[in-house]
């Protein structure tokens, strides 16, 4: 179990608080390329408690700014925009996307005001086809290109779940729990058979960009050879991991992004990616994109989704999970694992270093191939990397 003061540590992420400086280190995706169009280019979102705007403008280029004007303080979600920037539907103040203010229409001519008004304003990059935001201080690292993200040579999508009312963490903690998929998942259609024959052993390993969880499945009384799943936490909000299509002729290669709305709210983000010799999704261009709805109510799930499932665990443990009143075991060594480094990276940014897996070599980011595996569904290592593996080991 945590202290009270602990809990608090880990889980509270507005502006100055611990957790939140170090979140502020890491790029967020704030929405989908998907979600800008011509006819919608503007839409509030709410990140790392801040309520602000993501626009496209007449250009096609992407801002994101505080939502309310700094003069009436009017919402710029139902502001316009055009080839400069975002423009407030109050009074017609504008701002470009680095935050300046370009016109005050109700000021004299020759008045300076405006060159002395700055707004809230942080750099979006789009990728994968999200697009993601940096909100803390410069020189900021590069946009880590993931594999999910700059994969070409098949189909990319996007799904955008409905928001989870719960704490960030409780998502996370998830990616390192491995015990919960017999029982939360078993008994859904196409992953019972999967994980309702296996005992299993869980190792968790650190690495660069997080923890490494290897799944080594032990079949029950079929004489079969142990299989290997192995997929990463990518610190300190991300899961990449991989599942047979749904004809189970293929891999679907994803990306679950768990990005802190305030302190009791999550919104996830879910990139899908399946190889193919005769589609291709480049990188920087607009992937299809849809919402999944994972309520029909106030804890109404909908049970036969695996994502519902996990939204159900995750919110009923409490907005804010009192680990105070918890008790672990030794099958949540992952948790444990996933907190001391969430602890130490607090710690390393406190005392003015950089957290693990920042990105800041163009040449090294090129893509970041994470060789996530799954021999139950006939994805295998890299026999070069298995040899590595084995030199390491030995």
């Amino acid at each position: 179990m945590l202290t009270r003061e602990e809990n608090e540590l880990l889980t509270r992420i507005g502006r100055g608080t611990p957790c939140g400086e170090l979140l502020r280190r890491y790029w967020h995706p704030v929405a989908a390329v998907g979600e800008l169009t011509e006819q919608t280019p503007i839409r509030p979102v709410k990140i790392l408690d801040e309520e602000l705007v993501v626009f496209r403008d007449k250009q096609g280029k992407y801002g994101l700014v505080g939502e309310h004007c700094p003069h009436r303080l009017a919402s710029l979600a139902y502001g316009r925009v055009d080839d400069e920037g975002i423009r407030c539907p109050y009074h017609g103040w504008k701002f470009d996307r680095t935050g300046k203010c370009l016109e005050q229409p109700a000021e004299p001519a020759g008045s300076t005001f405006k060159d002395r008004i700055k707004h809230v304003a942080y750099p979006v990059e789009p990728l994968g086809g999200l697009i993601f935001a940096y909100l803390g201080p410069e020189p900021r690292p590069l946009l880590p290109r993931w594999d999910v993200l700059v994969w070409e040579n098949g189909r990319r999508w996007i799904l955008k779940d409905s928001i989870i009312d719960c704490n960030w963490l409780q998502p996370m903690e998830n990616s390192v729990d491995p015990a919960h998929l017999f029982w939360l998942h078993g008994d859904t259609a196409h992953l019972g058979p999967r994980v309702k024959k296996y005992a299993e052993q869980h190792e968790f390993i650190p690495f660069e960009f997080g923890i490494n969880k290897r799944r080594t499945s032990l079949p029950v009384g079929t004489g079969e050879a142990p299989m290997v799943d192995e997929h990463p936490l990518l610190f300190p909000t991300i899961l990449r991991h991989v599942a047979s299509t749904d004809d189970g002729k293929g891999h679907r290669h994803n990306l679950q992004i768990r990005v802190p709305v305030d302190d009791t709210h999550t919104q996830v983000f879910r990139v899908n990616f399946v190889p193919s010799d005769v589609e291709r999704s480049p990188a920087e261009v607009q992937v299809p994109f849809r919402y999944s709805q994972l309520k029909n109510g106030p804890r109404e799930y909908n049970m036969r989704m695996v994502s519902a499932q996990d939204s159900m665990a995750w919110e009923t443990q409490g907005v804010v999970t009192d680990r105070t009143q918890e008790r672990l075991g030794v099958g949540d060594e992952g948790i444990i694992l996933f907190r001391k480094m969430l602890k130490e990276q607090i710690e390393n940014v406190q005392r003015g270093f950089e957290p693990i897996g920042m990105v800041r070599d163009p040449e090294k980011n090129q893509i970041i191939e994470l060789h996530v595996i799954n021999e139950r569904i006939g994805l295998y290592r890299p026999q070069s990397l298995e040899q590595d593996r084995r030199a390491i080991a030995s």
